[in-house]
């Protein structure tokens, strides 16, 4: 697993309207730039802002069309945060069942 990588996509989802980018451009596919503006109380310029971090972590693709500039979703980085939740969840799995194994060994010892 791309440590690196996984911690630009881990920043840039850290972010409230980042997050809130990523979900309008999931729920509603390419949108121009000024278009996802309008959903934010905050000038064209920051929301670019806030693209171009998202851009910089893969998270999602520019296009140019004409004057217009096209914003798209771009899931597959995310599979790296899947992967590091799955590996935290199996480690959490293993220290569980250990411990299920000590209590079943204390439960068994209790009734001899």
């Amino acid at each position: 697993m791309d440590q690196t990588q996984l911690t630009e996509i881990m920043k840039a989802a850290s972010d409230p309207t980042r997050r809130a980018l990523l979900t309008l451009l999931a729920q509603h596919g390419p949108s121009r730039v000024t278009a996802l503006a309008t959903h934010f109380d905050m000038s064209l310029n920051s929301v670019s802002k806030h693209i171009k971090v998202l851009e910089k972590a893969g998270l999602v693709v520019r296009r140019t069309e004409w004057r217009e500039h096209i914003i798209e979703v771009q899931m597959e980085p995310l599979r790296l945060i899947d992967m590091w939740f799955a590996e935290l969840r199996s480690i959490w799995a293993m220290r569980l069942e250990a411990l299920d194994d000590i209590l079943t060994m204390e439960t068994a010892n209790d009734d001899n």
